[in-house]
């Protein structure tokens, strides 16, 4: 298999305090790093083993999804997030949030309900759907890639994404996310190449 797992865009630490380097190395190097080793032993002199992983998640099922749309989802997960980040955006992203939930605040309220009505294992997306923002919850490994719907940002809420930083706390690592992480740049590169 030709992919790899990309690399943080980041240093391990250049979260903190809001998320710690040790959450970092469990969660890149242990379960992101792991699902591209299962992903690999599962498509090992298979034909889709050369395919690009966006056309493996959306032609597969069963373990292979699973770990195909983990690696993706994760890489997403990442790279929507940055030191210095967080707060009210500006310009597009901004205007499309007031437009399509009437206000910054509403949109933060709306999508940590989303993040916490998760029940279990899953992510809270910002996605574009039919050109208006929305935001969906999906269980497990599942991905708006298989749908319609452009994701624009993420948060993983498995337990694993935040159990060393905030405990069982998942209102407060929402919270978190949103307030101090968020890479409004990296969303509205995506609201952009979905034309």
């Amino acid at each position: 298999m030709e992919f790899e797992v990309a690399p943080l865009p980041y240093a391990k630490n250049a979260l903190e305090p809001f998320m710690k380097a040790e959450t970092l190395e469990f969660h890149f190097e242990k379960h992101h790093k792991g699902y591209m080793t299962n992903l690999k032993g599962l498509l090992e002199g298979k034909p889709e083993a050369s395919r690009p992983l966006v056309e493996v998640i959306r032609g597969s099922s069963g373990g292979v999804f699973n770990n195909a749309a983990q690696v993706w989802n994760h890489t997403f997960f990442w790279d929507g997030l940055r030191p210095g980040g967080g707060g009210e955006p500006a310009g597009e992203v901004g205007d499309l949030l007031r437009r399509d939930f009437g206000s910054y605040g509403a949109f933060r309220e709306a999508f940590v309900k989303a993040g916490l009505g998760r029940f279990g294992s899953g992510y809270a997306w910002l996605v574009l759907s039919e050109g208006k923002a929305k935001l969906i919850d999906t269980p497990n490994a599942e991905t708006p890639l298989t749908t319609s719907d452009v994701p624009l940002f993420t948060v993983d809420v498995w337990e694993h994404a935040y159990y060393l930083d905030h405990r069982n706390l998942r209102k407060a690592f929402l919270e978190t996310v949103l307030d101090h992480l968020v890479n409004w740049e990296f969303v509205a590169k995506n609201l952009r190449s979905a034309g």
